[in-house]
């Protein structure tokens, strides 16, 4: 049986802003650690495929800075999206030119920039969720146990068809659902058969190929179009044609939630999406007054804070609950409570015509 996987790695991460900037965003960032959010992906996969397996999904602006970040990736496995067209493209070109190579894997297709604590647990969990995609009309994917009604994240519900594979719970979907209010995510919480949607996909290559044509068939029609230049002089210059003409769609809407095959496996790990700034304080450790706080920072008097120097002090005196950022040529003060709607900055910055610094 041969795994392959892809990571999903075009994201900007605004919402991290203003240390993750359109040259240098989120997944290539030392967000937790002493490596990069996509250089700790890398390391992950690698306990369970070698490099040659690992596919990553980027744009034109990051193939360079990926070489550079993991330099033992081989260039051909770096896939170039010339536009951005949501995962569902994405998912699509990858399947084609990883069916190439390994025609009869299967894929796990996952995020670029989320943090998973116990490392050995989510191999285990992946390997049981391949050996459930062996079934050639099965999706698989994984579903993380609320620990919070938090709304942010959308939702799997599951029906109470389980099984057990290789020792964990393989739960039948009933449905995907969006985001919800807190009222809605607190009921979700209460009853149990609901997961946060990870965004963690597992399938054989055959399978996908098969939906896509049945369900996103003028997407087929387009990557049917990018496999006949797949080994000629034209590759480039055909996928950078025809990609563009890709219906901008989610796997999620496209595929996952028309699809009655689908199965999750709840997982505990310690994973978090790190989304936003506030994630800092789920995976990091706190001071005696809630903070988090990383570089130069003298703090009295401030508690339940997100604190980060560049070098020059920060120094804080009688606040709470406050992000405060400070890079070479920003400095972000936020509240808490609005770090998702941190891209309303970024907006403002297109409409002031101030690219420097987006």
């Amino acid at each position: 049986m041969t795994i392959t996987c892809v990571i999903m790695a075009g994201g900007k991460g605004e919402r991290f802003w203003p240390k993750s900037r359109t040259n240098l965003p989120k997944q290539f960032l030392n967000i937790s650690g002493n490596k990069s959010m996509i250089q700790q992906t890398i390391s992950r996969l690698e306990k369970m495929v070698c490099i040659d397996n690992i596919f990553i999904v980027t744009n034109e602006l990051y193939a360079e800075l990926l070489k550079v970040q993991i330099p033992h990736l081989p260039s051909a496995n770096i896939i170039v999206e010339p536009v951005g067209r949501n995962t569902a493209p994405c998912v699509g070109l990858a399947s084609i030119i990883i069916e190439e190579k390994f025609p009869d894997s299967t894929m796990v297709v996952i995020p670029s920039d989320h943090f998973i604590e116990n490392e050995e647990g989510f191999i285990n969990i992946i390997k049981a969720a391949v050996d459930v995609a062996q079934d050639n009309s099965n999706l698989v994917t994984l579903g993380i146990k609320p620990s919070y009604p938090e709304t942010g994240y959308g939702y799997i519900e599951s029906t109470n068809e389980v099984e057990c594979i290789d020792g964990f719970e393989v739960h039948k979907v009933n449905k995907f659902v969006e985001k919800p209010n807190l009222t809605t995510a607190q009921s979700y919480l209460e009853a149990g058969n609901f997961f946060w949607n990870s965004g963690i996909f597992v399938w054989k290559v055959k399978t996908i190929r098969s939906y896509i044509k049945d369900l996103m068939p003028e997407m087929h029609d387009i990557l049917e179009t990018i496999v006949t230049a797949l080994s000629t002089t034209e590759r480039d210059e055909v996928i950078k044609s025809e990609f563009t003409k890709m219906p901008e769609q989610s796997i999620d809407y496209g595929i996952m939630e028309k699809v009655s095959n689908i199965y999750v496996i709840p997982c505990v790990f310690g994973w978090d999406d790190v989304g936003s700034w506030t994630a800092l304080e789920r995976i990091n450790e706190l001071d005696e007054n809630g903070n988090v706080v990383k570089g130069n920072t003298l703090s009295l008097d401030t508690k339940r804070c997100i604190i980060e120097s560049n070098g020059k002090l920060i120094a804080t005196l009688g606040i709470e609950d406050l992000i405060v950022v400070d890079t070479e040529d920003v400095t972000l003060i936020c509240s808490k409570d609005k770090a998702q709607e941190i891209k309303l900055l970024l907006k403002e910055l297109r409409m002031q015509k101030k690219e420097e610094y987006l």
